[in-house]
């Protein structure tokens, strides 16, 4: 009689427990420097065992025109006319640690530059974002 209760509480206990990731404080919403735009952190699509970040949420989306802001300043001209909402900014990096992720790329759509990355929850409550260029790196801090 008691393994008839003990099932349905093991399978409620299982589905409310957090994932690792989701209990990372780099998972989840972040305002960008200056507000204007809101990435989403989350394991990346392509490997849940990675982070990556999408823009979600910009506050000027429309170009002059009222079309959607393009990718115009990326390298690659067949990605130029992508919307930047909706674009993956971030992505492959790799867990090191309690709030501390490495070994992953930026994308910067106002200059088209890929950095490697580094992303680090701070105490305080928000995210340390670092791009860098071989050993030299310039961080931004991000808001919830």
């Amino acid at each position: 009689m008691k393994l008839a209760y003990l099932a349905p509480a093991a399978a409620i206990a299982l589905l409310a427990a957090p994932t690792a990731q989701a209990a990372d404080p780099v998972m989840g919403d972040w305002l960008t420097v200056g507000g204007g735009a809101k990435v989403r952190v989350a394991p990346c699509p392509a490997d849940s065992a990675k982070a990556c970040g999408t823009i979600t949420w910009m506050k000027n989306p429309k170009d002059k025109a009222g079309g959607p802001q393009k990718d115009t300043n990326n390298p690659d001209p067949a990605l130029r006319a992508r919307p930047v909402l909706g674009l993956q900014l971030i992505r492959d990096f790799k867990p090191a640690g309690p709030g501390k992720w490495t070994g992953g790329k930026i994308y910067d759509p106002g200059s088209g530059k890929t950095y490697g990355s580094k992303l680090a929850a701070n105490p305080n409550g928000t995210l340390k974002v670092e791009g860098c260029i071989g050993p030299i790196c310039q961080a931004q801090t991000w808001t919830r």
